[in-house]
C-alpha cells in the first residue's frame, strides 16, 4: 500500500518573517520535499494547517490500514526533506506502518509528535 506525506504549508517558525522571507517554512519545505518524493514513488499533498503551530514545519505520513504518524519542528532543509522521503519509503515497506527505530534516518529522529493507529474497517 502506498504511503503518503501530507505537508502543511502554513507552518511558519517562531523567526519567520514575511518581508524577508514571502514562502512560509511549510511552504519551503514542500518544495524541498515532493520533487524528492516524487522520484521515490511517494504520493504528496499539502494541507492548510495541521494544528501545530507550536511544532512548526509539521508532516504526517499515512497510509491505508497502517499506522500513522505526525512529525513535526523540522526546519525546512535539504537533508530534512530527505529524511522525511527516506523515513516514508520505510514505512511505505513495512506490513503495519512501524519502523524499527534503528532504521530511523537520523534527521527524523525526535521529530515524532504522536502516533495514529489505523481506521477501523467496517462492513
Amino acid at each position: 500500500m502506498r504511503s503518503w506525506i501530507t505537508i502543511c504549508d502554513t507552518c511558519k517558525r517562531e523567526n519567520w518573517d514575511p518581508v524577508t522571507q514571502p514562502l512560509t517554512d511549510g511552504e519551503i519545505l514542500a518544495d524541498l520535499i515532493e520533487p524528492r518524493a516524487k522520484a521515490a514513488g511517494i504520493k504528496t499533498r499539502r494541507v492548510s494547517c495541521m494544528m501545530g503551530c507550536i511544532r512548526a514545519c509539521n508532516v504526517a505520513v499515512q497510509s491505508q490500514g497502517k499506522l500513522a504518524y505526525v512529525l513535526g519542528t523540522f526546519e525546512p532543509t535539504a537533508e530534512n526533506a530527505q529524511a522525511i522521503v527516506e523515513y516514508t519509503i520505510l514505512h511505505q515497506d513495512s506490513d503495519s506502518g512501524q519502523v524499527p527505530y534503528r532504521q530511523w534516518p537520523q534527521s527524523v529522529k525526535g521529530h515524532f509528535t504522536s502516533r495514529m493507529a489505523p481506521l477501523p474497517v467496517l462492513d
